[in-house]
C-alpha cells in the first residue's frame, strides 16, 4: 500500500511522529516524556519527575495563581504483536494515502499528548500572562498494572496539598467523527475470584464426591441474573460478567476438586462497591458453598456531571468543530478514576476509538490538528474568556 510523505507535517503531526517511533511499550517510556519535558521547560513550566517502580512519571505546571487545568495522558502503549501482522510497521509511523496515521499509539494516545502540547505552546504564546495555572500529568504506567503511574502522582499531588481543579484526559473518546463524544465519567470495576470447593472423586461414584461445578452453578446463575440497581441517567445499571472459569485436572473421568471462577461488576454511581460485596457474597452463602472469595477494586464510579470544565469542553468542540458534543460514561475505566478522587472535575477527550489496540491502529491525521485547536479552544474558553472560577 503506497503512502503519502508530505512535504512539512504540522507541529503536531511531527510531534506524534517522533513519540510513535519510540517504542514505549508498558513501563516503558524511552524517551517520550523527554521530548514532552524539553518543549513544556521551554515555555516556563515547572517540572518534577516522579518515578515509582519501574515507571516514569512527570507532573509539570505553568502559572501561579487561580485554578489549573491539567492535561493527562500516558507515553505507553500496549504491545505490537507480530510486525507481519501490520501492513506497515507499527513503530514507523506514515500518513497513508487515505490520510490516516498509522502507528502503535496513535490513537491511544501519543496524538493527543501531540495534540496537547502543541495547543499549550500556541496559547501560551498567545496569552504569556494567562489567568489560572495549566499543568501536565502524564504516566508510562497506564495500558499495564496502574499502580505506580498515575495513581502513584495522584497520592503524591494529596499529600503536597497540590490543587487540581480541572482535568482533561486525552483517552480517545470520539467514535464516528472527532469531537461527537465527551466522556464525563467511568463506571466502578469491581473484580473478584471465587474459589469453590467441592471432593475429588471418579465419575462413576459421586456419591463419593463433591462436585464444585454442580454446586457453583445455581449461584452464579443466580449472580448473572440479580437486578443489582437500575442506574440512573448517566449511567446503565450495574453489570455482573464471567470472564473466565477453570476447573478439573484436563481427565475425563475425574470429578474435580474445586472451581475457579473471575467475574466483573461494573457499576454505577447508586450503589457503593462495598454494598455489592456484601450482597454476592450473602448470595453464595445463601446456596451454601464452601467457598473463598479475594476481591479488587479497580475503580470507583466519577462523574462531571456539569461545572465550567464541562461547558468549555463542549464549548470548545463548538467553536473548533461546530458541532456540539454528546455526553456519555460508557466503555472502560481511564486514569481519570484515581484523578478525581482530588475533588476534580474530570472530562476525557480524544480521537477516535474504534482501532485502538488492534493491529494497524491508525487515527485521520486532520484529527489531530483538529484535536489541538479544540484543547486550545478550552483553555481560551476558561483562562481567557473567564469560565474558570477561582
Amino acid at each position: 500500500m503506497p503512502t503519502i510523505e508530505p512535504p512539512a507535517l504540522s507541529p503536531t503531526l511531527a510531534l506524534a511522529f517522533e513519540l510513535i517511533r519510540r517504542p514505549s511499550v508498558t513501563p516503558d517510556d524511552l524517551g517520550c516524556q523527554d521530548l514532552m519535558i524539553e518543549r513544556l521547560e521551554a515555555l516556563g513550566f515547572r517540572i518534577e519527575r516522579l518515578p515509582f517502580g519501574d515507571v516514569e512519571n512527570f507532573w509539570a505546571t505553568r502559572g501561579h495563581h487561580g485554578p489549573l487545568l491539567a492535561f493527562a495522558g500516558h507515553t505507553d502503549v500496549v504491545p505490537s504483536g507480530p510486525h507481519t501482522h501490520w501492513d506497515f510497521p507499527p513503530f514507523e509511523p506514515c500518513i497513508d494515502e487515505s490520510g490516516m496515521l498509522r502507528g502503535r499509539g496513535a490513537a491511544d494516545m501519543k496524538g493527543s499528548l501531540a495534540a496537547m502540547v502543541i495547543a499549550v505552546e500556541r496559547f501560551v504564546t498567545a496569552h504569556p500572562d494567562h489567568h489560572g495555572r495549566i499543568g501536565f500529568l502524564i504516566t508510562s504506567d497506564e495500558e499495564g498494572p496502574a499502580i505506580d503511574g498515575t495513581r502513584a502522582v495522584v497520592e503524591h499531588l494529596r499529600e503536597t496539598h497540590d490543587r487540581l481543579d480541572y482535568c482533561i484526559v486525552g483517552e480517545p473518546s470520539s467514535t464516528d467523527r472527532l469531537g461527537d463524544v465527551i466522556k464525563n465519567g467511568r463506571r466502578g470495576s469491581l473484580g473478584g475470584v471465587l474459589r469453590v470447593r467441592g471432593i475429588q472423586g471418579h465419575v462413576a461414584y459421586p456419591h463419593l464426591a463433591r462436585n464444585p461445578v454442580h454446586q457453583a452453578l445455581p449461584a452464579l446463575d443466580a449472580l448473572a441474573r440479580e437486578h443489582w440497581d437500575a442506574g440512573n441517567a448517566f449511567f446503565p445499571a450495574t453489570s455482573f460478567q464471567i470472564s473466565n472459569i477453570r476447573s478439573g485436572t484436563g481427565a475425563t473421568n475425574v470429578i474435580p476438586g474445586d472451581v475457579e471462577v473471575v467475574f466483573n461488576l461494573r457499576f454505577s454511581t447508586e450503589v457503593t462497591h462495598e454494598q455489592l460485596m456484601q450482597r454476592t457474597e450473602a448470595l453464595l452463602d445463601a446456596h451454601g458453598l464452601d467457598y473463598h472469595l479475594d476481591w479488587t477494586l479497580n475503580g470507583e464510579p466519577f462523574l462531571t456531571a456539569e461545572g465550567e470544565l464541562v461547558e468549555a469542553a463542549v464549548s470548545g468542540v463548538e467553536d473548533a468543530l461546530g458541532h456540539r458534543p454528546a455526553l456519555s460514561t460508557a466503555g472502560g475505566t481511564s486514569d481519570g478514576r484515581f484523578i478525581a478522587t482530588l475533588g476534580s472535575q474530570v472530562v476525557e477527550l480524544g480521537p477516535s476509538n474504534a482501532t485502538i489496540h488492534q493491529v494497524n491502529e491508525r487515527v485521520r491525521a486532520t484529527d489531530l490538528d483538529d484535536l489541538s485547536r479544540v484543547y486550545q479552544a478550552i483553555l481560551a474558553r476558561l483562562f481567557v474568556n473567564g469560565t474558570a472560577r477561582p
